[in-house]
């Protein structure tokens, strides 16, 4: 593998990683990072969702107990169940939707610009809702356990916003969980857990879609890309379960602003060629 290409699938994985489980967009930061990269084309498409399987996988090792939990439990345990059921509510919302409107998503909706837009309309929703939540004295749901069917669905439903670039996956379902009724805490786990299938699955279409564009010689670019994004997000998760035990989301939503701003200005003044 040559030097460059090197240094591009590293950095390529750890801004998945650093952005994947942030209300800040994954998407959107890859997008960006490949643009400036010169990063670009259908087989990179197909990169950035297997390294979001890797860091989908740093979820699944810092809840590796919970998890070996669940499935040892499921027969027999009525909340292992819950939980279980809950997720596969929340994941069918994103899955249906993305099936029917995915393709015109890409062709429209993937580049600097419209990105740039996201970010801007996702952080002033992260700001009413933080603001609404500071005058809420206890919030509804404290723990994913106690999620009912419904809040599951909301949450599924609110999580469809990310299929636009910008958006966030972690942010749109974040951020509504908490407009419903979660606590932060629990609305930012039940983020993390509904990650994993959502993040296997779209690996899994993707790679059998693109399966054309793929070769063994891509295996090295692949893999090392998922253990940058993997290494990244596994730091990532962990500091933001400490950050939201006294923060809230708002830093993030000043941050999208400010990003989107600069490459709306960058894009209209040409000082940076930001290729779609």
């Amino acid at each position: 593998m040559e030097i460059s290409l090197f240094i591009k699938v590293v950095l390529m994985g750890i801004v998945e990683g650093l952005t994947e489980f942030l209300p800040i967009s994954s998407t959107g930061h890859l997008i960006l990072a490949g643009s400036l990269l010169d990063f670009t084309g259908e087989k990179v498409k197909v990169f950035e969702i297997v390294i979001q399987a890797g860091a989908m996988l740093a979820v699944c090792w810092e809840y590796r107990a919970r998890i070996f939990s669940v499935l040892r439990n499921f027969r027999h345990d009525i909340t292992a169940r819950r939980f279980v059921f809950n997720l596969m509510i929340a994941f069918l919302p994103a899955v249906v939707l993305g099936l029917l409107f995915g393709k015109a998503i890409k062709q429209h909706l993937f580049a600097p610009i419209p990105v740039a837009l996201a970010f801007i309309i996702g952080a002033l929703i992260i700001l009413v809702v933080e603001g609404r939540n500071r005058r809420i004295v206890r919030p509804r749901v404290d723990d994913v356990d106690d999620m009912s069917t419904v809040d599951a669905l909301k949450v599924g439903l609110a999580q469809c916003f990310a299929l636009i670039p910008g958006t966030s996956r972690s942010g749109a379902s974040i951020i509504g969980a908490m407009a419903f009724g979660l606590s932060r805490r629990a609305a930012t786990e039940f983020s993390f857990f509904l990650a994993i299938p959502t993040l296997f699955g779209a690996t899994v279409y993707s790679l059998y879609k693109e399966r054309a564009l793929l070769s063994v010689a891509d295996l090295p670019m692949f893999g090392l890309g998922a253990f940058a994004a993997f290494v990244s997000a596994f730091l990532c998760v962990r500091w933001l379960l400490r950050f939201i035990s006294s923060h809230d989301f708002t830093v993030f939503a000043w941050y999208r602003i400010i990003f989107g701003v600069l490459v709306l200005v960058s894009a209209s003044t040409g000082w940076v060629n930001w290729n779609g």
